[in-house]
């Protein structure tokens, strides 16, 4: 079960379920720049989006950068496997190498509490609801959101902010 403390102050506060089922807690990824994402196997972005999330992962683990996927069938169900089903998916056919949490929400009253938190941010012209499969949001290495991309944002085109946050010119 997802927890948090009473008012979390950054997303080290949170604590998630892996694919496993096994809590993680994020204070595990304290001094890292994050690209937090929502993901599903059946989108007509998944291709594009786990190719080049593969593509900044490998090019930046070295160096500071993690990337975190959360499965969400809350769009179009297009992600309505299990959490094995979708980490045999994603490390089958992408043979992506970043974590896969536990499938959650990332809306409504059911919103994982990490989303809650990750969309109090500054951003948004539809609100502060998730539109779609493939958002992604961009914390700091003091676990602070700083930037947050439409799911039609390719992400390559984040590629010079990551390098800003992770200090690489």
């Amino acid at each position: 079960m997802e927890t948090q403390s009473k008012d979390p102050e950054s997303v080290y506060d949170f604590t998630v379920e892996d694919a496993g089922g096994n809590d993680v807690a994020l204070n595990t990824y304290k001094g890292k720049v994050l690209l937090i994402v929502n993901v599903a196997s059946k989108c007509g972005m998944t291709n594009s989006n786990y190719t080049e999330l593969n593509q900044l992962y490998v090019k930046y683990k070295d160096q500071g950068l993690e990337i975190l996927a959360f499965p969400c069938n809350q769009f179009g169900e297009e992600e309505p496997g299990s959490n094995d089903q979708i980490t045999q998916f994603v490390c089958t056919r992408f043979k992506s190498e970043f974590p896969i949490f536990g499938k959650i929400e990332v809306n409504g009253d059911n919103a994982a509490p990490l989303y809650k938190f990750l969309k109090l941010g500054k951003w948004g012209i539809f609100g502060d609801d998730v539109q779609w499969n493939f958002a992604k949001f961009l914390v700091d290495s003091n676990g602070q959101p700083v930037d947050r991309y439409y799911p039609t944002t390719s992400p390559l085109t984040i590629e010079r902010d990551i390098k800003k946050l992770l200090g690489i010119s």
